[in-house]
């Protein structure tokens, strides 16, 4: 089974964002970055699937700046296998990654494409369901367990009255939640090896995909500190309160 994981490279779930003075963004400079969390859970059990069928290859992928090579190289030092590498220098848009991917999804031909469901620095969660848009497969998303058999995967998700499993016929796309499993710690002769695994790099161009932004972020905030609560005497003044925040009648 050939599986693709595409990732992202992100500001470190450790580091308190700063918004940038002029209120572009958020300040990246001199921070430390990683691998998405949920993409890192995606890397992970790929590499479950790949151990459970006995054989396989996983290639990883990462769209942005060239920076991203050590993201990918994470991944390669977790047990992937290669890794795609496509160079833009601009942010880019989930529509823009998601038509990168179909391109490499037809150069590449996985049975199936694992991701995670969101990426912690915009919090869009849009990809996996755009790509399943543009390709024409099943998607199973928001995975808290996830099993492939029979040229079908079985994906469980979270929804708001409990469990739903759904059963896709590969290939399909699927996009991890935090429960679904914990990734693992890259060992030391994995990080060595990794430095010699194939990591091909590549520009939005090489695959015919403008990736021009069709988004205009007119400025970035933070958000309000919290207000100190209050001590109510009884129901009724809390009612009160509520009802003139307008949140209960």
């Amino acid at each position: 089974m050939k599986l693709l994981v595409p990732v992202k490279r992100v500001l470190d779930y450790n580091v308190k964002p700063r918004v940038k003075a002029d209120g572009s963004g958020v300040d990246l400079s001199n921070v430390k970055m990683s691998m998405n969390p949920f993409d890192e859970i995606a890397v992970e059990e790929a590499i479950r699937l790949r151990e459970k069928s006995g054989g396989g290859e996983i290639v990883v992928v990462s769209i942005g700046e060239a920076k991203a090579q050590e993201t990918l190289r994470t991944a390669l030092a977790m047990g992937a296998d290669r890794a795609i590498l496509v160079v833009a220098e601009q942010k880019v848009e989930p529509l823009g990654v998601a038509k990168l991917l179909q391109a490499i999804v037809a150069e590449e031909s996985p049975d199936l494409v694992i991701l995670g469901k969101q990426a912690i620095d915009d919090d869009m969660g849009q990809t996996g369901q755009m790509l399943a848009g543009l390709l024409g497969w099943g998607q199973g998303t928001f995975a808290s367990k996830v099993e492939v058999a029979d040229g079908k995967v079985a994906v469980t998700r979270e929804v708001d009255g409990g469990l739903e499993t759904v059963s896709l016929t590969l290939p399909a796309i699927v996009t991890t939640d935090l429960r679904l499993n914990e990734p693992r710690y890259a060992s030391l002769p994995n990080i060595m090896k990794a430095k010699a695994k194939p990591l091909a790099n590549k520009t939005p161009a090489d695959y015919g995909v403008d990736v021009a932004p069709r988004l205009e972020t007119l400025k970035v905030v933070e958000p309000g500190k919290r207000q100190a609560g209050v001590v109510v005497a009884n129901v009724d003044e809390l009612v009160m309160k509520l009802q003139a925040m307008g949140i209960a009648k």
